[in-house]
């Protein structure tokens, strides 16, 4: 199951579950607390009062009451002193203790914040990269539908040296392309502002993401004319699975490593003509560690490209460039640059 990085407030979360970072105490004073305990209502006051105290990196659960969710999982963060005193073995803690608690109960779907990101202190720098790898490795072996809430960016920061980096890559790309780009229309050209916190967003410099109307052609070199068009006859669905066997992965290795969800890939297996959306095939080139030519190929069969005109796009070329396949690493950085992530539901 995938694991989800949304801008939402996570009391409006229609989920099985939302996750309350909260006290020892478990009083509602603040934060998150505060608004978790506000929207669901004075009965779960009183039921936290039958259950406090609630040990650091511990975790219990109570009904949602006036909440979308059914249900309300309550872990009290660390106070961040200084990286020391086990601060990220508690932290790491509160999450795996929410997860295994939510597995036990049939929870499907669950929403976390960013435990400790606030006045907990813990580095912002850290918080959402640390938050992705507990959870994605938990989910390697679960199926859990996670959604993290990131409400916004006074909770966060990302990182400095790959945003710089992901940046640097995105203005050499553009300067090469926007000749080419502007005359087919797919560019608005403004210029890059260096001093600029989100120095080259999709807002300002590119056009809303659109689909391509031809994919990339498959590369005839060194095949037969039999060969070529039994290829280019291929669709994503035998593609890929093929793929998947020449690598010796199971489905289910592939899936997670995709981030998609396994009702999708179920459809991808039993229908060779399902066309899955263009973030979902992405993530299985991701999945397959696939090289740029070899994604590209992918792609194709679903009718898709990646495109220099796209943020989203530049953002993956990068990634798979650099050989980094990571997917909840890609996520978090198109999250960064308010772009789509890659696979989900």
């Amino acid at each position: 199951m995938p694991l989800l990085i949304v801008r939402e407030n996570i009391t409006k979360m229609r989920v099985d579950a939302i996750v309350n970072t909260t006290n020892e105490d478990m009083i509602g004073y603040s934060g998150v607390d505060f608004a978790v305990h506000t929207a669901a209502g004075e009965e779960l006051d009183a039921e936290c009062r039958h259950l406090a105290p609630l040990g650091v990196g511990m975790a219990v659960m109570t009904k949602g009451y006036r909440l979308p969710a059914k249900y309300i999982i309550h872990t009290s963060g660390p106070v961040y002193v200084d990286g020391l005193q086990g601060e990220s073995v508690l932290l790491r803690s509160c999450y795996i203790e929410c997860l295994k608690l939510a597995s036990e109960n049939g929870i499907r779907s669950i929403a976390f914040p960013l435990i400790s990101s606030g006045a907990y202190g813990y580095p912002k720098d850290q918080v959402l990269h640390f938050a992705v790898k507990t959870i994605g490795e938990y989910l390697e072996g679960h199926d859990l539908t996670v959604y993290l809430c990131v409400f916004d960016r006074a909770s966060y920061a990302f990182s400095k040296a790959l945003f710089d980096d992901i940046c640097a890559f995105l203005e050499d790309d553009f300067v090469q392309e926007a000749e080419t780009m502007r005359e087919r229309k797919f560019l608005r050209y403004d210029m890059i502002d260096a001093d600029a916190d989100m120095c080259l967003e999709s807002r300002g410099m590119f056009c809303e993401e659109e689909e391509l109307p031809h994919a990339t052609p498959i590369s005839t070199a060194g095949k037969t004319l039999e060969e070529y068009l039994r290829l280019s006859d291929r669709s994503f669905s035998e593609t890929l699975l093929s793929l998947i066997d020449e690598r010796g992965m199971s489905d289910v290795e592939c899936y997670k490593r995709a981030n998609v969800d396994k009702r999708v890939f179920s459809k991808i297996r039993s229908n060779k003509n399902y066309r899955p959306s263009k973030a979902t095939a992405i993530a299985f080139a991701i999945a397959l560690r696939l090289d740029m030519d070899g994604a590209q190929r992918l792609l194709a069969t679903a009718g898709y490209t990646l495109s220099r005109a796209f943020v989203s796009d530049n953002i993956i070329r990068y990634f798979i460039q650099n050989g980094n396949y990571n997917i909840f690493e890609i996520n978090e950085a198109l999250f960064e640059f308010d772009q789509t992530p890659l696979g989900a539901l």
